[in-house]
């Protein structure tokens, strides 16, 4: 097999939804390919390295390890991150990848210096970083809030504060940055159209670049101008799921000896290579009538990929359905990201309570502290089923309060090392999509045992203070204690009672409440707690927390059919913040006494600090535009974002944008057991600015957090210790941040799912948008009614032509419009970061694909 053979061309298999994947050789690959040797086909990888040489080489720093992210844009580009913290190394093409996917943890060996990528000084060259996972313009920004779902993480109090940054991980690190940032780097291509010849103007003035390196071999150059290549040698952990969505073809060689026995799968996610399927396992009619099968999804598990060919092996696990539908889709995203949705199974189910209905024994009811009788309510989304916590706020004598957070004692009915248990583990956390969620435990538990449904007797475990009305505590104390809850309050009910305090609710006006407590006590306590909960935010933010809330799309659906039939951005409001500010006072109260009581075995959540890499970009790219951002701490981050903006109808817009991008250096929040990492400075949170936070709310849908029930519970003496030992935490920690991530990014898509088909079922959809990037023949805009980010590209628009140049450091793109009528002149538009655009979303026509295009700006 000659070179040029193993160079198949993409052309011959051609790939639905563009793109395909073969192992084309790129400059990096060429130079590290296997010798051939006779008598066999030539080797396209290079085979793995010995375990036993990958050790020593990792002990002795001759070999890196880390997570893989390729590209979405660009798959033949990947990167780890460096573990200095500085630039990412960049994996240049299939080869040098070496059959890893998206999401494995590799080892890499460094390429000599000679083949280090050179890079240009101002940070501008867009392809030194992986791009975001969620820059991808496709994507959309937010995620979807779940209709007839629980709090999902998209507005649980407790992840809320954090939700910028645990949910910030696209499968990140160091994000891409510049995609976003300044781009006068790039070779600036000329727009040789007809048009931009009549109209006079060439469409491109390259800016002129006297700063970058003259030399082209890296050796000669100082390391700031380069980038550090490597190749993949060895795949410590395949954590990507080894599953995709995508089509089946014939292959194109009729001739071949193949062709009678494969089909060829092309992935949608271009990351994942083509795989050979059997004929077997594909549809029997799929050979006689291929074309029937053109938009039908299927799920392909990756097996196998030798060093030889360039292409996977794969096995069919299903058929789905046609591509764009909801369900095929959804059973889609759910696979990739190995979601498990199946059937909880009989030997866990043995594990519940069998005599139903279920009552709590007198023997329990005597452990606990009983507060059936006292004003306890649940404030949760109108739709929530699974409801994990509840408040009280009762005014003591010495005019203080007593104020209580009630979670749901999940760790009762889930015992240690049960089948239940086994399950819950695995799955990790419970998955929310826009139309339903995927329960971490069976809908007994969620729905009925654990909720904290009104007027039932519920098991709890409670953490109380006594509070002063300015929100200093005197006073704290954990327990085991039995609730009966008054009322399930939602956030509109709860809102309307903090602009309404004097108003006299009816009945009518809220859900049926206990004949113990009246409206008015109930009413009361709300605004006691907002009070509260107001003087908690303010000096959490005076102590220097740091909160960036991104818009969030929520969808109203259709009753009979399930289709989006409208869509909004979800309004984040004093309610929600009342909730928000207690739960995190608990998780802050739980993480102190379980590591005081457990120094070695606490599970705790950290959240390392931005970046460096990615703040230097973002601090210089502030300056480029002119914005005075302090970005020494999260509260001086905090206090600038909300000082920036002038109060003009805009400013919320501009605050949006500039929200967005200081969420990219931001790293994720972390599970870890404290026992696995020896320096305590690294416990920290950042965006919260406190030295200790754990999870402990949410039990019925994070699996986490029943850890730290257990852990609570012997804390105080109430159970014998857990029975984990710290390594064996620490793994279930790295799987319970694996799971969140996945479960982050499916229920982002599901929102991109449902946005992408309400735009093909309601569109074309007009809003305004504001500029969040400035490239060289393209800028991003986020779309202010929807939430959503997209890219204009300039040749997609009726322009006679268009000219990049940087004003200062800023990045300025000016458009020549085509005049409407003969006789007019043409309009220019100039486009800048906060410039405020019109745009038009439409639907391709290809299934869930869909762009954005700019109205031609008034002549007014």
């Amino acid at each position: 097999m000659n070179n040029s053979d193993s160079r198949i061309n993409p052309r011959q298999l051609g790939t639905p939804r563009g793109g395909s994947y073969t192992a084309v050789p790129t400059s990096g690959d060429r130079k590290n390919r296997n010798k051939p040797t006779r008598g066999r086909k030539k080797s396209i990888f290079e085979a793995y390295m010995p375990k036993e040489d990958v050790s020593t080489g990792l002990k002795r720093g001759e070999l890196i390890q880390g997570p893989l992210r390729i590209n979405p844009k660009k798959y033949h580009e990947a990167f780890i991150p460096s573990p200095d913290g500085t630039r990412d190394i960049f994996i240049d093409g299939v080869v040098a990848r070496n059959r890893a996917l998206n999401g494995d943890i590799v080892v890499v060996k460094l390429l000599p210096k000679e083949q280090w990528k050179v890079i240009k000084p101002d940070g501008g060259d867009k392809e030194t970083e992986a791009t975001h996972e969620s820059d991808v313009p496709e994507d959309m920004l937010g995620t979807g809030i779940p209709q007839e779902t629980a709090k999902g993480d998209a507005q649980s109090p407790d992840v809320i504060i954090e939700a910028q940054f645990d949910d910030n991980d696209a499968e990140h690190g160091q994000d891409h940055l510049q995609d976003t940032l300044a781009d006068g780097t790039k070779k600036l291509s000329l727009d040789t159209t007809e048009k931009a010849k009549a109209g006079g103007i060439a469409g491109v003035h390259s800016t002129k670049q006297d700063d970058g390196p003259k030399v082209n071999d890296p050796r000669l150059l100082p390391d700031k101008f380069l980038q550090r290549t490597a190749k993949v040698v060895y795949i410590l952990e395949k954590k990507h799921s080894r599953a995709a969505t995508g089509f089946i073809k014939l292959l194109a060689d009729k001739n071949s000896e193949l062709y009678r026995r494969c089909a060829m799968f092309s992935p949608v996610d271009h990351r994942v290579p083509r795989a050979y399927v059997s004929l077997a396992d594909c549809p029997p009619d799929f050979v006689t009538r291929p074309e029937d099968y053109s938009n039908m999804l299927f799920i392909c598990r990756i097996v196998d990929w030798k060093e030889d060919s360039n292409f996977a092996t794969g096995q069919l696990a299903k058929s789905l359905g046609q591509a764009g539908e909801i369900e095929p889709e959804t059973e889609g995203i759910l696979m990739e990201y190995g979601v498990d949705f199946s059937d909880f199974p009989p030997e866990a189910l043995e594990c519940l309570p069998q005599s139903l209905p279920w009552v709590i024994s007198p023997g329990e009811l005597a452990k606990r502290r009983d507060l059936r009788k006292e004003c306890i309510f649940t404030i949760d989304p109108s739709t929530a089923k699974d409801l994990d916590d509840a408040l009280s706020c009762k005014q003591l004598p010495d005019g203080n309060f007593e104020v209580g957070v009630h979670i749901a004692d999940v760790s009762y009915f889930v015992l240690e090392e049960t089948a239940l248990d086994k399950v819950a583990s695995e799955r990790a956390t419970s998955v929310y999509l826009v139309q339903k969620v995927i329960p971490m435990l069976p809908r007994l538990l969620c729905e009925e045992l654990c909720s904290l449904n009104p007027m039932r007797d519920r098991l709890t475990f409670s953490v109380m203070w006594k509070v002063t009305p300015e929100g200093k505590i005197l006073d704290e104390w954990f327990g085991r204690t039995v609730i009966c809850s008054c009322v399930k309050l939602s956030y509109d009910h709860a809102q309307s009672m903090i602009e309404n305090p004097r108003k006299v609710f009816s009945p009518e006006e809220l859900p049926p409440v206990s004949p113990q407590h009246s409206v008015a006590e109930i009413h009361q306590a709300v605004l006691n707690l907002h009070r509260i909960a107001q003087h908690l935010r303010k000096q959490r933010f005076i102590d220097g927390a740091l909160r960036l809330d991104q818009l969030k799309l929520s969808f109203t659906l259709d009753q009979e059919s399930g289709m989006p039939q409208g869509c909004y951005i979800y309004q984040y409001r004093d309610s929600n913040k009342l909730v928000e500010e207690f739960m995190l006072l608990a998780n802050m109260a739980v993480a102190h006494q379980i590591y005081r009581s457990f120094p070695e075995q606490a599970l705790l959540r950290r959240h390392p600090p931005p970046q460096t890499k990615l703040l230097k970009d973002l601090m210089d790219f502030c300056n480029q535009v002119g914005l005075d951002i302090d970005f020494t701490s999260a509260g001086t981050l905090h206090k600038s974002l909300n000082e920036t903006f002038g109060t003009d109808k805009y400013s919320e817009a501009r605050k949006e944008v500039l929200t967005n991008m200081f969420s990219r250096p931001m790293q994720m929040a972390l599970y870890f057991c404290t026992g696995v990492l020896e320096d305590e400075t690294l416990y920290r949170h950042y965006a919260l600015n406190v030295p200790f936070y754990t999870h402990f709310t949410s039990p019925i849908r994070r699996y986490a957090d029943v850890i730290v029930h257990r852990l609570l519970s012997a804390s105080l003496g109430a159970s014998s210790p857990i029975k984990m030992e710290k390594e064996a935490i620490q793994r279930q920690a790295d799987h319970c941040n694996d799971r969140k991530m996945a479960s982050k990014r499916v229920q982002e898509l599901s929102a991109d799912l449902f946005f992408a088909i309400f735009v093909r079922e309601c569109g074309p959809l007009e809003s305004e948008a504001m500029v969040m990037g400035v490239l060289n023949e393209a800028f991003d805009v986020l779309v202010l009614k929807f939430g959503v980010q997209k890219r204009i590209y300039c040749n997609a628009l009726p322009l006679l032509g268009f000219h990049f140049q940087k004003v200062g450091k800023k990045p300025e793109l000016t458009l020549m419009w085509e005049p409407e009528k003969l006789e007019q002149e043409s309009v220019p538009q100039v486009i800048t970061i906060f410039t405020l655009v019109e745009v038009v979303l439409t639907s391709d026509g290809v299934p869930l694909k869909y762009s954005a295009l700019l109205k031609r700006p008034n002549l007014e």
